[in-house]
């Protein structure tokens, strides 16, 4: 999490704290916050797009016609809460190239649709059903006996 310098700032201000020690604590944050950026695996670049933060009226059609200006979109595809049928925030937008893919990136990531700030990145690879996503990240615990 990114705190703004002067926020910081005020925040170790306080008679707690001397200077120096603000500008050891300082450098430290700004040291964990780097390698916390970098410690994110990268995703391999496919032609198929993560869209995040749609508004919930957005449709699939005007999704589609908002990435076609970057590309040829052979699918467009809000996903959709199933009772109310609004979106329910995300989407995938599919290319026909990944030149095609990375110019969507970069020409619709973090710019307005219909009002709200969108996000676009290249969609993870699906897990198959019944597997977790890193099975090394959950420990095994025997079954409690009630």
């Amino acid at each position: 999490m990114a705190l703004r310098p002067g926020l910081m700032r005020r925040y170790l201000s306080t008679s707690l704290f001397s200077s120096q020690s603000f500008a050891a604590t300082t450098a430290t944050a700004s040291a964990s916050v780097a390698n916390t950026a970098s410690d994110k695996p990268a995703v391999a670049p496919s032609t198929t797009l993560f869209v995040s933060g749609l508004n919930k009226r957005t449709t699939s059609e005007k999704l589609q016609e908002s990435f076609a200006k970057f590309g040829e979109v052979v699918h467009a595809r809000v996903v959709t809460d199933r009772n109310s049928g609004y979106s329910k925030g995300f989407g995938f937008v599919h290319y026909a190239t990944l030149e095609d893919a990375e110019k969507g990136i970069k020409g619709m990531d973090a710019q307005f649709l219909d009002g709200w700030v969108i996000f676009a990145e290249y969609a993870r690879p699906r897990t198959p059903p019944g597997q977790s996503a890193s099975p090394e990240t959950y420990q095994h615990f025997p079954p409690t006996r009630w």
